[in-house]
Order: C-alpha cells, then sequence, then structure tokens
C-alpha cells in the first residue's frame, strides 16, 4: 500500500494502479457501490460543466473515461474522482474564447488542446518535482477566486433558467443584462429550472444520499416527453452523438498550442490546487500520505487521456470525492468502474439525454456552484483580526481578507485568470508588506517572584522595569525589515526616563548581515543618547554573526535571560557585572 506514496524521480519506478496492490476482497462491495453512485452524479454534471466549458454536452463525457483511468494509474489518492469541473471549465471557456470564436469545430478542437496543453505543463511540472509550488497559492486567494468564479458561473446560468437572452461582459454587466431582460422572462422555462433546482437542493438537505441531479434530470426528461415542454418554448439540449469519441491530437496548429501555452498554465495551477485540496481533505481522514508531485503526473496524465479523446480539462472534485468516499470507496476501483460506466453511456444511453432541458442543466451548474459563494469563510477571513495587528500594520491588517477579495474582484472583473494572478500578486505583494515589518512586542514582567516576560498587549497587568524597555522582535532580522525594526526600537527609546533597551531575541531566529551592521550603528546612536542596548537570550545563530561582523563588546555580550538583562541595564555601565555569555 505505501507504494501509492512513492515519488515521481526516485530510485524505484513508481507503481502503477498503486492503491489496487493489495487489494482485499472485503473492499470490492463498497468499491462497485461507490462506483455507481459516483457514476449517478457524474454523468448530469459533466453535461452541464461540458455547457460552461462552451462546448457541446457530450464532450464532458468524453473527457471522463480515460481521466479516471490514467489517474487510477498514476495518482496517490485512493478515493479522489476526476472530471470536468466547474472552475477549470470556466477558465477553458475563457482561455479558448480569447483566441477562437464560440462554437463550431474549431472552438472543440482548441477546447481538447488546452486539456493536452494543461495535461503536458502539469505533467513537468511533476517531474520536476514541482509540487511546492501549491504552497505559493494561499488557501484566502484559492477562496476569493472560487467565490467571483462561483459567481461569474452562476449569472452565466441564470439566462438559461429564465429563457433570456444571455448577456456578455464581466460580471456586472451579466448582471445588469439580466436585470434589463426580466421582462422576457418565460415563466413555464423557470417553472422547469426552478424545480429542478429546488429538488436538487432538497434531496441534499433531506436525503443527501440520493444523488438530486439524477433525479432532476431524470424528471426534466420525463416532464419533456410527455408535456413535450419543448413545443411550448422550453429549450432542450437536442441531438447528442451517440458513440465513441474520435481518438488523437485535435486538429489544430503548432502554433495555438503555443498561444493556448499561458492558459493551460493557468488552468493546471487552478486545477491542482483544488484536486490536492480535494485529495488531502479525505487523505486526513483516512490517515494516508499524499504526493504532490504524483498528483501533479496524475493530473497531467488525466488531462493528456481526456484531450486525446476529443475532450476538455479535468481535475479532481472534492464534491464527488466526498460522493465516493461516503459510499464506501476503498481504492481507484471505484474511479475504474465509473469510467466502464460512462464508456456504456456513450454507446447506449446518450439518447436520453436530447431532451433534457437546458433549464435543468442550468440548475445542475447552479446546484453545483452555490455552496461554494462562501460568504461566511470570507467573513471569517475579515475576523482574523486583532488590535495589535492594526496597529502594527494598519491598512493590512486583514491582509488574507484583501487577497481574497482582490481574487474575487479580480474574477469578476477581469475574468478568471487574470483574477487569479491578480489574487497572487496581491498575496505575495501583502506578504512581502508583513515581512518588511514583523510586530515587535513590548514586554512587562508577569506578577509573582518567578514571572516571566511577556507582552503587555496580551497582559495588561504586566510589570514594566523602571527605566528599561524590553523588546521582542517576532522574526527574523535581515535587509527586508532592518530600517522598520530601528526605527521601532529608536521610537521605544524617545521617553527622556529610558535608560536601556534589551532586545529578547529568543524569537529571532536568524540575523544577516545588513542587520548586524544596523543593529551596531543603533547601538552608537542610542549610546549617545545615554541609552544602553542589550540583548538577551539570542540564538546560536544570531550571535554567530554578531560576533563575525559587530566589534561591539555591548551587542556581542548576551544575557542568558531577560531578567538578567534587565538587572545589568539597571547597574548601569559603571557597576555592571560580567554576566553576559
Amino acid at each position: 500500500m505505501l507504494g501509492a506514496t512513492a515519488s515521481v524521480g526516485s530510485d524505484r519506478v513508481p507503481r502503477l494502479f498503486p492503491s489496487l496492490h493489495a487489494y482485499e476482497r472485503s473492499w470490492l462491495r463498497g468499491d462497485l457501490l461507490a462506483g455507481l453512485t459516483v457514476w449517478a452524479v457524474l454523468v448530469p454534471e459533466a453535461l452541464a460543466y461540458a455547457s460552461i466549458a462552451g462546448v457541446s454536452p457530450v464532450v464532458g463525457l468524453y473527457a471522463a473515461p480515460g481521466a479516471l483511468i490514467f489517474y487510477a494509474a498514476l495518482g496517490s489518492s485512493r478515493q479522489l474522482v476526476v472530471g470536468p469541473m466547474s472552475a477549470t471549465a470556466a477558465l477553458s471557456a475563457a482561455t479558448v474564447a480569447a483566441l477562437v470564436p464560440v462554437g463550431g469545430d474549431r472552438f472543440a478542437a482548441m477546447t481538447a488542446a488546452l486539456a493536452i496543453t494543461t495535461g503536458l505543463s502539469a505533467l513537468l511540472a511533476g517531474v520536476l518535482r514541482l509540487g511546492f509550488l501549491a504552497s505559493f497559492i494561499s488557501e484566502p486567494v484559492i477562496k476569493g477566486f472560487i467565490v467571483g468564479l462561483a459567481l461569474t458561473i452562476i449569472i452565466g446560468q441564470v439566462p438559461k433558467l429564465l429563457g433570456i437572452s444571455k448577456g456578455t461582459g464581466d460580471f456586472f454587466q451579466q448582471c445588469w443584462h439580466v436585470i434589463a431582460h426580466l421582462g422576457d422572462t418565460s415563466a413555464l422555462t423557470l417553472l422547469v429550472g426552478g424545480l429542478a433546482l429546488a429538488i436538487i437542493l432538497g434531496l441534499r438537505r433531506v436525503a443527501p444520499i440520493v444523488p438530486g441531479s439524477l433525479a432532476a434530470v431524470i424528471l426534466g426528461i420525463a416532464a419533456v416527453k410527455l408535456l413535450h415542454l419543448n413545443q411550448h418554448g422550453v429549450s432542450i439540449v437536442g441531438p447528442i452523438k451517440s458513440g465513441l469519441p474520435s481518438f488523437g491530437v485535435p486538429d489544430v496548429h503548432l502554433r495555438d498550442f503555443a498561444g493556448l501555452a499561458a492558459g493551460g498554465i493557468g488552468v493546471m495551477l487552478v486545477g491542482f490546487a483544488e484536486g490536492l485540496g480535494a485529495a488531502k481533505t479525505y487523505a486526513a481522514r483516512e490517515h494516508q500520505e499524499i504526493d504532490a508531485n504524483r498528483e501533479l503526473v496524475g493530473l497531467g496524465a488525466a488531462n493528456i487521456a481526456a484531450g486525446l479523446s476529443s475532450g476538455m480539462v479535468v481535475n479532481g472534485s472534492l464534491s464527488k470525492t466526498a460522493v465516493n468516499g461516503s459510499a464506501g470507496a476503498r481504492t481507484q476501483l471505484s474511479g475504474l468502474i465509473v469510467a466502464a460506466l460512462t464508456v456504456i453511456t456513450l454507446l447506449a444511453l446518450t439518447g436520453l439525454f436530447e431532451d433534457l432541458p437546458e433549464a435543468t442543466l442550468s440548475a445542475i451548474v447552479i446546484a453545483a456552484v452555490i455552496e461554494l459563494v462562501d460568504i461566511p469563510g470570507l467573513m471569517a477571513l475579515y475576523r482574523a483580526y486583532t488590535k495589535r495587528l492594526g496597529r502594527e500594520f494598519g491598512f493590512v491588517a486583514r491582509p488574507d481578507f484583501i487577497a481574497a477579495v482582490a481574487a474575487l474582484l479580480g474574477v469578476t472583473v477581469f475574468d478568471t485568470l487574470p483574477g487569479l494572478f491578480i489574487g497572487i500578486g496581491v498575496s505575495l505583494l501583502l506578504l512581502v508588506y508583513r515581512a518588511s515589518r514583523p510586530y515587535v512586542a513590548t514586554l512587562g514582567r508577569e506578577p509573582g517572584p518567578d514571572g516571566r516576560y511577556s507582552d503587555i498587549e496580551r497582559h495588561p497587568d504586566n510589570r514594566v522595569p523602571s527605566h528599561v524597555v524590553v523588546l521582542r522582535i517576532e522574526s527574523g532580522l535581515y535587509f527586508a525589515n532592518a530600517d522598520a525594526i530601528r526605527a521601532r526600537i529608536l521610537h521605544a527609546a524617545e521617553p527622556d526616563d529610558v535608560k536601556a533597551v534589551v532586545i529578547d531575541a529568543e524569537t529571532t531566529p536568524f540575523l544577516d548581515v545588513t542587520a548586524a551592521r544596523m543593529l551596531a550603528t543603533l547601538e552608537q546612536d542610542l549610546q549617545d543618547r545615554g541609552v544602553r542596548l542589550l540583548i538577551a537570550r539570542d540564538i546560536g545563530q544570531v550571535r554567530d554573526v554578531l560576533r563575525q561582523v559587530v566589534d561591539d563588546q555591548a551587542l556581542t555580550r548576551v544575557y542568558p535571560s531577560v531578567q538578567a538583562a534587565v538587572e545589568e541595564a539597571q547597574r548601569g555601565p559603571e557597576t555592571s557585572q560580567a554576566t553576559a555569555r
């Protein structure tokens, strides 16, 4: 079983289908049931997500079998389900639409080419062991990006739900289009879509084990067949090509692949972040390990297979993975079963979906993404704030919230891929800003004979030693923050009664040459004011750099405790004793 976490690029060749090694017969029932359950969810959602990508609904089914098989062969998760997803489908539509007009064979071919491009970029990243790069897309950025993307997807589906013409432009322009055309709403179309939405959301609440999307599809098709709704203004999906897709590289020029490269990398980043999050979420429940580099390889192979099958981009799904796990899946055999059932659907069942109302398909999309509009999650980021941060960082006291909102607005105003990079850029800028202004705590001694020194912001009853300011720099000390820390220390030493500043260096893990020289000049400036600078409880690396760079004996003497440094400072330089290391 440990083969599931074998690293790509390791000395040992990674196992294929790692989750199936050492398979136990008792797992078979759970995997079979999970496969059937996931298939019931995947088919209608794949049709819906293909419509988001701007291609024929059947393209979503084309993408699934190969993606499921190749992920099972190369991925590290035992339960992750891959397939078309709303976020990457929207990115696919935006990327391809920037190069060719929406609709037609050319658009479908470029959509398949984008899947191959995405797969190649993920495969290369996995082979180069670049899985660590996912850490640079922060959770707040992903949160804001997903919320913005969900809002954009929802407003794009509302016209189908209402039976009105589709608007163009960004999220706000589409909102205005919907408002301006509310008078054109088809009551029957709205009834069909509204009932489908109510069924899906209602079953999700009262009977979550029942696939609400499949129930809505069956009822919608039955209503069209029995009541001939398509003859009364309700749009239906229409003819869906049956049979297996054509296999091979899509008919596009090599320069088209080059034009898709940037978009493919963006889709890969989003798909990888979403899929890795889903894989880790479920693996943590089962006490399993996930290999990020192997996940990249699995994602890459899945997308290449989808593209070579005339499909669209795919990635790991948190919702379908949850369905898979809750139905009893123990290995990727459930995914292989879903792949086989999808092939059967393509060969024999596509005709059943031709009478599916587009309003029902729209309701499936809206129901799938509405739970992603996590406003409480955004507010939790807003509340992750303290007065201490507010005083220290001013307008960036809520950096995670700002990064999330930047990504959200980027998506809703500038489109999906720019929104992602706007969020990442703002997140990195805030990280640099925060790194350049670390929190410097003022310490006081807690009551009691053995009281320790701690932040007076958190412990207002602490006693501040007379004529001595004790500061704790809660960060490494280096070129980016040296000037800000110097200003903070000088400010603390401004009162006339201050005779010494003690720096508790226990929370300063490292020091560079720039910061060491800053401390040397600072010590001299303070000395000219009649204020001493002492260092307590340093870490070895800090002491080593100070002794290599600074000649001043006052800085290279380090006191074993804050109290020892305070007592030394209160004695004054004339009566000091050798208590430092």
